[in-house]
């Protein structure tokens, strides 16, 4: 049996294994264009856990893998991140109370975290993490049937594990092709192989300092400007927040909640289903809240915060902070959360000053800043929708590889979220122009996602490596063309390139056309690009160039 110490040391060991490695899991992405590696992504999810998890102590099994799922969902970074964290979603709800990890809720743990993870993808595709995943779930239950201990259970995981990853070449072409295994089932091997070393061995796999502290750089500079300081009136003391399992003989209604709440408080949701009413409310009687909620049903999760103390102590955090960091106080973030003002509010994601400020004046309350690789973690969004003052915030992503991490941040907000699956900034630029104040969110919610799926969408950029995908021999450092996220063609000649992918893009009835050039384009080149757009479609469509500012990509286009 592995108590709740060895656990917790297993996972650290696991962090430790994955970042010391992290370079080789991000060096088997065919996908050339570098925008959220794989290994970067996990790596930083894992090591929110483990800073989590050095701070307990004497705990139980189920106690450290809560913590765990707990901590790897705020911190989860791209879809390979938050796959991981739901992984281990599942692990803590198989391992759930118990004082130790036995070979019965070992198996069950990894069952219930491939479900997990099957079921967060709209669509799952073989010959990725997920497979490995499952695969390692089938050996842990088969060991298990064969009676082996707790040991040989995650032995026999890791064995299926690595199977499945050889595997995953002939279920994946482009990975045969470029010769290499998945990147995110080879780093959930490495986390396993991580864990091995203290289950099996009582060795923890140590940190290499200086790939920790490359990472920590990382961190700061991708997550630091997800949410500004507030500095707001607080009316009511408690923020009182709990779940009310509903009574199955009670016939009252969850507004009825809601209506008694907004009496004795105020920044009051009310969510509810079939089966429970999530609450939050700002009251000075958390008491007569909770007697309330009791006529409804049972009481779980509950809390109650001193929000004047918590001010105080974040002044008093944030001054510190200020003092230790003075040098580079730009990039310090305190972070309060504020009340619910208005009744709509939008987050966007983006990189790039001149691009924020576009969103911005599109009436964007908060932006969150991910950094070069543009994948903030679950946490750092989470962070700016509590940090905008609206009951309901509409979340831009404007990347792929974000969507997922902002939809982690759904069940675990006090206040509604609506995510749109803008996968381009082209995109959370049109969504935000359909914006109708007089329509409801869900109305919104729909005809700004239509509206979006309607853009056109090119972005050139370098290759990371060299790279054969998609029919295209690629050589590191040479220019791509993307159109709709897929590579369309490769040249090594900057003016052509933006020509030759707009004669691609623009059809008979285009009417605009918006240029985005980024922080490695001067004005010079910018505007002789535009002198050459105008020339030959200015005739007959509406020409916009902007200064976006961001990194990676030397020029973002949209057609409409």
């Amino acid at each position: 049996m592995i108590n709740g110490d060895i656990l917790r040391d297993a996972i650290i060991s696991a962090a430790n294994n994955l970042a010391n490695n992290k370079k080789q899991v991000d060096d088997l992405n065919v996908f050339p264009v570098p925008d959220g590696d794989t290994g970067t992504n996990m790596s930083m999810t894992l090591a929110n856990s483990a800073r989590e998890l050095e701070k307990l102590g004497g705990a139980t099994a189920g106690k450290v893998a809560s913590v765990n799922a707990s901590a790897l969902l705020r911190g989860a970074r791209g879809n390979s991140g938050v796959i991981t964290s739901l992984l281990f979603r599942g692990f803590a709800k198989g391992i759930g109370e118990d004082e130790t990890m036995t070979a019965e809720n070992l198996a069950k743990a990894f069952e219930l975290g491939v479900e997990a993870a099957y079921k967060a993808v709209m669509k799952p595709t073989e010959g990725t993490i997920l497979t490995v995943a499952r695969v390692a779930s089938e050996y842990a239950k088969q060991a298990l049937a064969d009676e082996k201990d707790v040991l040989g259970v995650f032995e026999s995981a890791i064995e299926g594990a690595e199977k499945a990853l050889e595997e995953t070449p002939e279920l994946l072409p482009a990975l045969k092709k470029a010769g290499v295994v998945d990147a995110g089932g080879y780093g959930f091997v490495l986390i396993l192989k991580g864990m091995l070393s203290v289950l099996k061995d009582g060795v923890m796999i140590a940190a290499n300092n200086a790939v920790q502290n490359d990472e920590a750089d990382e961190e700061e500079s991708s997550s630091r400007n997800a949410a500004g300081e507030f500095e707001g009136e607080i009316t009511f003391t408690y923020c009182t927040e709990f779940i009310v399992n509903r009574a199955e003989e009670c016939e009252k209604e969850p507004n009825e909640l809601r209506l008694y709440l907004e009496t004795i408080g105020d920044c009051v949701v009310v969510v509810d289903d079939e089966e429970i009413i999530k609450v939050h409310v700002h009251t000075d009687h958390p008491g007569n809240a909770i007697e309330n909620a009791l006529t409804f049903g049972s009481l779980v999760h509950l809390k109650i915060e001193n929000m004047r103390d918590q001010h105080e102590r974040a002044k008093h955090d944030a001054e510190t902070a200020r003092q230790k960091h003075a040098k580079s106080a730009d990039r310090t973030e305190t972070f309060t959360p504020v009340e619910p003002t208005n009744p709509v509010g939008f987050v966007s994601v983006c990189a790039g000053d001149g691009i924020a400020e576009l969103f911005k004046d599109l009436g964007v309350d908060t932006i969150v800043s991910g950094g070069q690789t543009m994948n903030p973690s679950t946490d750092d969004i989470l962070k700016a929708i509590e940090s905008t003052p609206a009951e309901t915030v509409f979340v831009l992503p404007n990347n792929k590889n974000i969507i997922m991490a902002a939809e982690q941040t759904i069940p675990i907000s006090t206040r509604k979220v609506i995510v749109l699956h803008t996968r381009t900034i082209p995109q959370g630029i049109t969504a935000m122009l359909n914006f109708d104040p007089e329509a409801d969110s869900e109305a919104n919610a729909i005809e700004m996602q239509k509206a979006a799926e309607k853009i056109a969408t090119g972005q050139i950029t370098f290759a990371a490596r060299d790279s054969e995908f998609d029919g295209h021999s690629i050589k590191k450092g040479e220019l791509m063309a993307l159109l709709g996220g897929k590579i369309t063609f490769v040249d090594t000649d900057l003016e052509k390139t933006v020509m030759k992918l707009l004669k691609q893009m623009i059809k008979r009835d285009s009417q605009f056309v918006t240029v985005i050039y980024g922080e490695d384009v001067t004005e010079e080149q910018a505007a002789a690009i535009e002198a050459q757009i105008q020339e030959k479609y200015g005739s007959k469509t509406e020409i916009t160039v902007i200064n976006g500012g961001q990194p990676i990509y030397y020029y973002i286009i949209s057609v409409e």
